[in-house]
């Protein structure tokens, strides 16, 4: 036996999505969690996400009068990704099932998930497909009540407290009455918040709160600050971890095994260039700070199979003047834009997913590809997150955004070909007439439409560009984090290459090869499959049916 400086039943590497969800499964089975984290804040690249689970047949549908089932699910995914490893379809089967009961056990913790009605699946033309949706967010959440934890939330930059589907709503606050209600709503709020000094985090953050707070409240033993170097084996099996805490190395044992739930490699610069499509940047990632890749490498080391290390969770994304990263992932639905390569030529369907706009940039080669847009986008939708009519004067001076008074005049001003950019709106406009895209069938899902100006007649997404000024911003393939890694069972089990499984360690999250393979097939599918197989690896190390 390991000469151990202290035990704990089942050990968690990483406060992601699926590690307080694992731990309070552990609680439920008489097992006692540690969860480490080497960041200072809680949360990982969860909190700072948009806060959704994709969870098919789940009760609130149900509670919203919208028929689902598991079995529509596993219909709809297995048309999707075909099997594949991490994708095989007893994993596909366990999110299917585990996914609706789960979230029946976290709303009698008190979670209080709300049903994003309307939000359709990303392929809901896709036998199975749910043109209403099945993704689930978040109450907002009162930060007062982590108490002296309040400061080891992780957030993003915006903290925005909104909920649900508002945040889309509100991208349409120039347009549509709903747009401009919930806009005044969520204003309402911040000047509540500013005025009573009262905290609500949304979205992401929202989610990870109420983790935090449910898990707490639990006695989960939480610590920050305490990476995890390495991996203890005895007999081929995995027995416990070596932390490191205030420069001191702290050997702790794993009675029942240990999870990884340590995110990806976003930001590794080397992993990038190893394994995935290029050009490729951690400036371009919107992860957080501590999605660098160690545990993956760990893992590795020990025999552990890898597959998808070339995906990533794509969302289009610009710099900004002041830095920060803007990411698009509903202003290219918009009317009166199109998305271009150096040659002026389209390459997608705009208004598709961010994961598959990406996918789309590489297989183009269209690294960088240009936002092409006419004054009516400028003038009715929102950039960046900042309001239309409205264009900060350093966009324009620094380059960022282009203006001009022609197409001709555009191209040349960002390198573009100006006789195929012209040909190309030409044609695109025609489309527009004929209310059809012939090249990318723009607009033909609900998913396509869903993120477009509902006002805009006939087609919300389908718009002219004709009037000036226009303009020109740069983009490329930012993510969220990387989604491929380690292959793991439908217990979570980290697998070898020959199938055989590595005993005592368990993974779940972006270091895993995702249940969705390549493909996104709806909003919160990667935080959904690790809060699935972060509770399926608890339960399966309780040796309780999961």
């Amino acid at each position: 036996m390991s000469n151990w400086d202290e035990t704990a039943d089942f050990v968690i590497i990483g406060s992601g999505g699926g590690s307080m969800c694992a731990a309070l499964a552990c609680l439920d089975h008489g097992l006692r969690p540690l969860i480490l984290e080497k960041e200072p804040l809680v949360g990982g690249s969860t909190a700072m996400s948009g806060g959704i689970l994709w969870i098919p047949g789940n009760a609130l549908m149900a509670e919203a009068g919208v028929p689902d089932s598991p079995e529509l699910g596993l219909q709809y995914l297995q048309g999707l990704v075909p099997d594949q490893p991490g994708s095989t379809l007893a994993r596909k089967q366990a999110y299917m099932n585990t996914g609706p009961k789960m979230i029946d056990w976290l709303r009698a913790k008190g979670i209080p998930f709300v049903y994003c009605r309307g939000w359709p699946d990303y392929y809901d033309e896709r036998p199975g497909g749910q043109p209403q949706g099945r993704s689930l967010g978040m109450a907002l959440f009162d930060v007062a009540k982590l108490g002296t934890w309040k400061d080891k939330l992780r957030r993003n930059f915006l903290r925005l407290p909104v909920q649900g589907v508002e945040g889309h709503k509100m991208t349409l606050a120039a347009r549509t009455l709903t747009g401009f209600f919930t806009a005044l709503k969520v204003g309402a709020r911040m000047l509540r918040i500013r005025l009573l000094g009262t905290e609500y985090a949304g979205s992401g953050a929202a989610i990870q709160g109420w983790m935090l707070h449910t898990s707490l409240k639990a006695g989960i033993d939480i610590r920050t600050e305490w990476p995890t170097v390495d991996l203890v084996t005895e007999d081929g099996r995995v027995t416990g971890v070596i932390a490191r805490h205030n420069g001191r190395d702290v050997r702790i044992g794993a009675n029942k095994g240990v999870l990884i739930n340590a995110g990806g490699f976003a930001r590794n610069a080397e992993m990038r260039k190893a394994f995935g499509p290029q050009p490729s940047f951690t400036e371009w990632t919107a992860s957080n700070p501590g999605d660098t890749g160690e545990m993956l490498q760990t893992a590795i080391k020990l025999g552990a199979a890898t597959h998808g290390l070339d995906r990533a969770i794509w969302c289009v994304a610009s710099r900004q003047p002041n830095g920060n990263l803007g990411i698009h992932a509903n202003e290219l639905a918009k009317p009166h834009l199109i998305l271009v390569d150096k040659n002026g030529q389209r390459f997608t369907d705009e208004s598709c997913s961010y994961m598959e706009t990406g996918q789309n940039i590489y297989k183009a080669g269209a690294v960088p590809c240009w936002a092409i847009m006419d004054n009516r986008h400028r003038t009715r939708y929102a950039w960046a997150l900042t309001p239309p009519r409205y264009t900060p004067s350093e966009w324009i001076s620094s380059g960022y955004m282009k203006k001009a008074g022609t197409i001709e005049a555009l191209a040349d001003m960002c390198g573009i070909d100006k006789a195929g950019l012209a040909a190309t709106i030409t044609r695109f406009n025609g489309f527009v007439a004929a209310n059809r895209d012939d090249d990318f069938h723009r607009g033909e899902r609900a998913y396509d439409r869903y993120f477009g100006d509902p006002t805009h007649r006939p087609s919300p997404t389908l718009g002219t560009l004709g009037e000036k000024p226009f303009y020109a911003v740069e983009l490329y393939p930012g993510d969220v984090g990387t989604y491929g890694g380690l292959v793991t069972d439908e217990h979570g089990r980290v697998e070898k290459a020959d199938g055989s499984i590595i005993p005592g360690l368990y993974a779940t999250g972006n270091v895993t090869a995702g249940v969705t393979g390549s493909v996104y097939p709806g909003a919160g599918a990667s935080i959904g499959a690790s809060f699935i197989f972060g509770y399926r690896a608890a339960k399966h190390a309780a040796g309780a049916n999961s």
